[in-house]
C-alpha cells in the first residue's frame, strides 16, 4: 500500500525545524514523505532541501489555506494513502503501522484518524481531535477526550478502534481514491471545518470513518475558542453553519439551523460579556457570511447523495455546561 505523508507549510520554518525529524525518523520505512509548500516567503524550503534531501516537495503557487492547499498539492502525488499532517505534530515509533493495517483489513474505511494528545502535556487529549470526533444534535462537533475545553487524561480508555463521524484534520489519513472521487475539500472552506464537511460527504456515500488508538502522536496547537483570534472564531461559526447546510438530512435542516442562529446569538453575547467585541463582531460576519451564500451552498447539497444523520442525538452544550457532564463516557 503505497502511502504519502504530506504536511502543509507556509512561512513554517521553525516548525519544520523542531517536527520534520520525527517524521522522517519513523515513517520513511513505510511512506514518503513530502512537504506541500503555500507559496511561503521565509527561507523554509531551502531548508528542507539542504537538511532533509529525501523528502519531497510540492510547491503551490498562492497561500490558498488548507483547504485549496491540499487540493492543489494533491493532484501531484501518487500513493494509494494519503496522510495529511499539520507542521506542529510529533509522531511516535510504529505510529503508522496500526492504521496502514486497518485500511488493508477494512475495505470500506475511508477516513483514518490516530490518538492525537497535546504535545505540552502528553498525559492528556489534544483539544483538536482526541480520540475521534462526533457532532451533537445541533451539529457542534465535539471528541473522545475532548468536551469544549475538559481535556481528559488518557489512561488507554481509548486504545480502540471504533467508528468516528469525523478525523482531524491535524492528522487525517485517507485514501487517495476517496479523495479525489469526493473533489477533495470545500475550498470556499478557506480553512476549519473542511475535514468535519469530508467526513460527512464520504458517509453519506456510505463510506467508515475510523479511529485507530493504538496509534499515537502529539499535536502542539490546543487552543480554546476563547483564546482563539477573530479571524478563527469567524471561520469557525461559518464553515459549521455551511457543512449543516450542505449536509443535514431534509428533516432536520430547518429546525437545527434555525436553533444554531439563535444559540450563535448567545454566544455572541457571551462574549460581549467578557469585553470581547471583536469576536461578537465575527460571529456576525460569519451569520452575514452565511446568507451571502446560502444559495451557493444549496446548490451543492442538491448535488449530494442521501444525506446521514449524526451520532448524538441531544444537546452536548446542555450536558457539559447544566448538567456538568465533563467526560465523553458520561454523555447520554
Amino acid at each position: 500500500m503505497k502511502t504519502a505523508i504530506i504536511i502543509l507549510n507556509w512561512n513554517g520554518k521553525k516548525l519544520l525545524e523542531q517536527f520534520l525529524p520525527s517524521i522522517v525518523n519513523f515513517s520513511s520505512q513505510e511512506a514518503e514523505v513530502y512537504v506541500a509548500d503555500n507559496a511561503s516567503t521565509d527561507d523554509s524550503i531551502e531548508f528542507i532541501k539542504q537538511n532533509y534531501p529525501t523528502v519531497k516537495i510540492v510547491q503551490n503557487t498562492t497561500n490558498g489555506g488548507y483547504a485549496k492547499g491540499y487540493n492543489d498539492a494533491l493532484q501531484h502525488i501518487d500513493a494509494d494513502v494519503y496522510c495529511l499532517v499539520n507542521s506542529d505534530i510529533e509522531v511516535t515509533q510504529n505510529w503508522l503501522t496500526p492504521i496502514l493495517k486497518t485500511f488493508k483489513k477494512e475495505k470500506n474505511t475511508a477516513i483514518i484518524q490516530p490518538k492525537i494528545l497535546d504535545f505540552k502535556d502528553k498525559t492528556k487529549f489534544e483539544y483538536a481531535g482526541a480520540a475521534g470526533g462526533y457532532i451533537d444534535a445541533f451539529g457542534y462537533p465535539y471528541c473522545r477526550g475532548r468536551l469544549f475545553d475538559a481535556l481528559e487524561v488518557d489512561n488507554g480508555q481509548f486504545n480502540d478502534i471504533t467508528n468516528i463521524f469525523w478525523a482531524s484534520g491535524a492528522c487525517f489519513f485517507i485514501r487517495s481514491t476517496v479523495f479525489h472521487n469526493l473533489k477533495g475539500f470545500d475550498e470556499d472552506y478557506f480553512a476549519h471545518q473542511e475535514e468535519i464537511d469530508l467526513c460527512w460527504r464520504a458517509q453519506n456515500n456510505g463510506l467508515d470513518i475510523k479511529y485507530v488508538g493504538k496509534s499515537t502522536v502529539y499535536h502542539v496547537g490546543g487552543a480554546t475558542l476563547e483564546t482563539l483570534n477573530p479571524k478563527k472564531t469567524y471561520l469557525n461559526f461559518r464553515n459549521s453553519l455551511l457543512t449543516l447546510l450542505k449536509n443535514l438530512p431534509a428533516s432536520k435542516i430547518f429546525f437545527v439551523i434555525f436553533s444554531r442562529l439563535i444559540l450563535d446569538g448567545i454566544a455572541g453575547i457571551k462574549f460581549l460579556s467578557e469585553l470581547k467585541p471583536l469576536h461578537t463582531w465575527a460571529i456576525l460576519k460569519a451569520h452575514f457570511s452565511f446568507y451571502k451564500n446560502f444559495f451557493k451552498f444549496l446548490k451543492k447539497r442538491k448535488e449530494l447523495n442521501k444525506k446521514k444523520s449524526y451520532f448524538l442525538h441531544t444537546s452536548v452544550i446542555w450536558q457539559y455546561f447544566a448538567l456538568g457532564r465533563k467526560k465523553f463516557e458520561e454523555l447520554k
